[in-house]
């Protein structure tokens, strides 16, 4: 098997050496909105989870409502 070669070397960010992604992060804690898909997409998917049940509540006692009205 062989073995993997390793590159060491310097990376450059002109975001990073610009303050970009400090100023971003920094303005999505204090409005308390992610400004990155992934974390619009994390933060839709924990407020639908907890609506879920919820929902599933709303609907069997909506069920059982229809069920006696007949």
């Amino acid at each position: 098997m062989p073995r993997r070669v390793r590159r060491y070397g310097l990376s450059f960010s002109w975001r990073r050496a610009t303050g970009l992604s400090a100023a971003k992060s920094s303005l999505s804690r204090r409005i308390g909105y992610p400004l990155t898909r992934a974390g619009r997409r994390r933060k839709a998917a924990r407020a639908m989870g907890c609506c879920v049940p919820i929902a599933l509540l709303l609907a069997g006692g909506y069920g059982a409502v229809v069920i006696l009205l007949r």
